[in-house]
């Protein structure tokens, strides 16, 4: 059955968006939500659907009707999960490469979603029928930390720390070449690429403000370890910043491993990148406020063998 709430806008902040609005004064539902709602026609302002765009200055009655939640679509599969962390609230897990997070195109089964699905019975519905729980996403070849929610309250929870960026999230990363400075911060906007829509870019131009700050953990030769955390969280951040930088991921031939490992002179550490398959990148360290508790929590996940095995390599040869 349908929920309703019958809302005033009050003005006392100024001109504020409908979407926004409506995210603040219904409990429980993200700004994402609530533009879905608004898309869908179930938010009407003095009677009228209106637009997220639309800025209430005061005054303004707002009927907002939200559906029960949809069930899960994905079918539950038996999947092994390296779960770091489990609640009645959340789970987090060590998501391995090669395992998308949902379903979508191409990618009908064998996700994490589907994974989740045969673990927990109580994964919140807010994410969205073929996403449910689903709070952050890290790419299909990249491993590591990932949390999910298990219901409405620890979504918005998550959501809101992630959208405000209090989120600690630590990558270390292989990438080609070696920055002359020990540290630093990279600072753009990232936006879908203008051309190839496959990929992202800093060049695009509507692209959404993006920073990174990298510290150097070893170099390498060719090749250096660096450690990154991530200010923001968009699409593809680390592997653009550093391809733009010049220092793209070793193994990361959409953003320009390419004729990257060509220049390297050690055949057997080319063989090692070319079997890794993949970027060598690694969410390794993920800390946030539990959503319920108010209680600090912070995950660690060791590096996967793959990475693991070309950096004792690099050791052993003592480049």
């Amino acid at each position: 059955m349908d929920d309703r709430y019958e809302l005033t806008a009050t003005g006392d902040g100024g001109p504020e968006r409908l979407d926004q609005f409506v995210a603040r004064s219904v409990e429980g539902l993200t700004r994402a939500a609530a533009q879905r709602l608004i898309d869908e026609g179930r938010v009407a302002v003095n009677g009228r659907a209106g637009k997220a765009s639309l800025k209430l200055t005061g005054g303004e009655h707002v009927a907002v009707t939200v559906p029960p939640p949809a069930p899960a679509v994905p079918a539950a599969e038996a999947i092994p999960l390296e779960v770091l962390y489990e609640d009645r609230d959340l789970i987090v897990v060590n998501k391995p490469a090669g395992m998308v997070v949902h379903p979508g195109a191409g990618n009908p089964g064998g996700t994490l979603v589907n994974a989740l699905l045969a673990h927990c019975t109580d994964l919140s519905g807010i994410g969205g029928e073929i996403r449910p729980g689903i709070v952050h996403r890290i790419d299909k070849d990249t491993s590591g930390v990932l949390v999910v929610a298990k219901n409405d309250r620890s979504h918005e929870g998550l959501s809101r720390q992630f959208h405000d960026h209090t989120i600690k999230r630590i990558y270390v990363a292989l990438a080609y070449g070696s920055p002359r400075e020990a540290k630093g911060r990279i600072e753009g906007a990232i936006g879908r690429h203008p051309v190839d829509r496959q990929r992202m870019s800093g060049k695009a131009r509507h692209g959404k403000h993006a920073v990174t700050h990298w510290k150097v953990l070893a170099r390498y030769g060719g090749v250096t370890l660096l450690r990154l955390r991530l200010e923001t969280g968009r699409t593809h951040q680390i592997r653009v910043h550093l391809a733009e930088a010049g220092h793209p991921l070793v193994g990361d031939t959409v953003y320009g491993d390419g004729g990257r490992i060509n220049n390297l002179k050690d055949p057997v550490l080319r063989k090692r990148i070319r079997d890794l398959g993949r970027q060598a990148l690694h969410a390794q360290t993920l800390g946030f406020i539990h959503p319920t508790s108010g209680e600090y929590l912070e995950f660690e996940a060791e590096l996967p063998a793959d990475m693991a095995g070309i950096i004792a390599y690099l050791e052993q040869q003592g480049v």
